[in-house]
C-alpha cells in the first residue's frame, strides 16, 4: 500500500511539473509588460525617408533598425486597426503599399508571423490621399478622382490582391471618409459652392458607392475627420460637422473667440463619443458630440505637432521651441511637460515627427538621421540611427509583451 501511495504521489507531481511546463511553453513569462522604463516587446516603429525609398523599421527595445526599400520616397505611413500592419501612402506615384510587422494579436499574449515583410496587396489609384482602417478594412480616399480604395486587412499575403474601387459618382477633390459599424461610409462631396479642393458636405453611401443619406449641411469648408463608428466627425469652416450612419448631422459650435479659426484635424480617442480637434491657430480642444461641448486642453497657437497616444489615452503635443507636453485624455491634466529638442523654425520645410506610446514618445530627428526615444517617465532619450533624412513615422505592432 505504501508503495502504492509513493507511486501515485510522484504520478500527481510529475503531472504538475509537466502542465507548468507546459504553461512556460504556451506564453513568454520572461518580459517586461510592467516594466515601464522599457516599451513593449511587440511594437515596432516604421520610418520613411524624405530622400530615398529606404524604410527604417525601429525596434524600440533593443534601439537597433533594419531597413527595407518602398517603391518610392517621401511616403506618408499609417497602422491598421488590426495593429498588423502598417500602409505605406506614395501619392504622388498613385500607389499604396502594405508592410507586416509580424505580429498578431490574440487578446492576452501576441503570435509571431514570421517576419517583417511587405504585404502582397497593393493599390494603384489617383492621388491616394486619406487613408482609414476600420471593420477589417483599409481604405483610402482618392483625391484625382474622387473615389474610395478598400481592401480586406486578410488578404495583405493574398499573391496578387488588390484594391477595388468604390465610385460614389463625386467630383475630385481633397476628400475623407470614415466607417460606421454597420458596414456604411460617410464621405466627403464637392458641389463647388466654394473655390479650392476641399469638400462642402458629407453624404451616407455603402459598399457599392450608392447614396443612402443625401447630405443635409453645406459647409464653407471640410478638412480632417475622424470616427469613433457610431459618429463622424469633420472639420468645417461652419461648425464641428457629426454625421450619424442614419443620416443625421448636426454642427457644434466653435469656442467664443475663434473667429474665422476652425479645427482641421480631427483625432479619435478611447472615449466614446469624444474626440480631439486641432488647429495651429489656437490649439487642442477635447470635442465631445454627446453633450455637444468643447474644451480646451492646451491652448497654444506654436505647436508643431499633436498626436494621440497610440492607445488613444494620451494627447502629445510638441512645440515649435522643442517642448513637449502630455496630457491624460480622461482627466485633461498635464502627465508632463519638457524641453526635449531644440527648437526648430516654424518655416522649416521638414519638421521633426511625433507618435508616442503608452510609455514612450518617439520624434524625428530630420537633420541627424536619427528617431528620438524618450521614455514619459524620465524624459530620458535613446537615439536611434535610422536612414538619412526620416519623414514620416507610425507605431504598430502591440502594447503587449507575453509572447506564444
Amino acid at each position: 500500500m505504501k508503495n502504492k501511495f509513493n507511486k501515485l504521489l510522484f504520478l500527481f507531481a510529475l503531472s504538475a511539473f509537466a502542465v507548468s511546463c507546459s504553461n512556460d511553453d504556451d506564453h513568454d513569462h520572461d518580459d517586461h509588460s510592467d516594466d515601464t522604463a522599457q516599451e513593449y516587446k511587440y511594437l515596432r516603429v516604421l520610418v520613411s525617408d524624405e530622400k530615398t525609398a529606404e524604410l527604417s523599421l525601429v525596434n524600440p527595445v533593443d534601439a537597433t533598425a533594419s531597413f527595407f526599400d518602398a517603391k518610392f520616397p517621401k511616403s506618408a505611413l499609417y497602422t491598421t486597426e488590426s495593429g498588423r500592419f502598417a500602409g505605406i501612402i506614395h501619392r504622388a506615384d498613385n500607389l499604396v503599399e502594405t508592410f507586416d510587422s509580424g505580429f498578431e494579436f490574440h487578446g492576452d499574449h501576441v503570435d509571431t508571423k514570421g517576419t517583417a515583410k511587405f504585404g502582397a496587396l497593393t493599390g494603384e489609384s489617383l492621388s491616394p490621399t486619406h487613408f482609414k482602417s476600420k471593420l477589417g478594412e483599409i481604405l483610402t480616399f482618392n483625391d484625382g478622382d474622387g473615389t474610395l480604395s478598400v481592401a480586406k486587412e486578410s488578404d495583405v499575403h493574398t499573391p496578387g490582391a488588390k484594391f477595388t474601387t468604390i465610385n460614389a459618382g463625386l467630383k475630385a477633390h481633397h476628400g475623407a471618409m470614415a466607417s460606421f459599424t454597420n458596414g456604411t461610409y460617410a464621405i466627403t462631396e464637392k458641389d463647388n459652392s466654394i473655390a479650392g479642393t476641399l469638400p462642402e458636405k458629407v453624404k451616407i453611401i455603402d459598399n457599392t458607392g450608392k447614396t443612402l443619406f443625401d447630405a443635409k449641411l453645406v459647409t464653407t469648408g471640410i478638412h480632417g475627420n475622424a470616427t469613433d463608428g457610431t459618429y463622424a466627425v469633420f472639420g468645417s469652416g461652419s461648425g464641428i460637422l457629426v454625421v450619424e450612419s442614419n443620416g443625421d448631422q448636426k454642427y457644434i459650435a466653435h469656442p467664443e473667440g475663434f473667429g474665422t479659426a476652425w479645427f482641421g484635424t480631427i483625432l479619435e480617442t478611447a472615449y466614446a463619443g469624444k474626440f480631439v480637434g486641432y488647429t495651429a491657430a489656437k490649439g487642442a480642444f477635447l470635442i465631445d458630440v454627446v453633450n455637444n461641448s468643447v474644451t480646451p486642453i492646451i491652448e497654444n497657437t506654436k505647436i508643431m505637432q499633436c498626436k494621440v497616444s497610440y492607445n488613444q489615452k494620451k494627447l502629445g503635443v510638441l512645440l515649435h521651441s522643442g517642448e513637449i507636453n502630455i496630457f491624460d485624455l480622461n482627466s485633461l491634466k498635464s502627465d508632463k511637460k519638457a524641453n526635449i529638442i531644440a527648437a526648430t523654425a516654424e518655416n522649416s520645410t521638414q519638421k521633426p515627427q511625433l507618435e508616442l506610446t503608452e510609455r514612450f514618445a518617439y520624434i524625428t530627428s530630420p537633420t541627424t538621421g536619427e528617431l528620438l526615444q524618450v521614455s514619459l517617465s524620465t524624459l530620458a532619450i535613446t537615439k536611434i540611427k535610422t536612414s538619412a533624412t526620416p519623414y514620416r513615422i507610425t507605431i504598430f505592432g502591440h502594447e503587449n509583451s507575453a509572447g506564444h
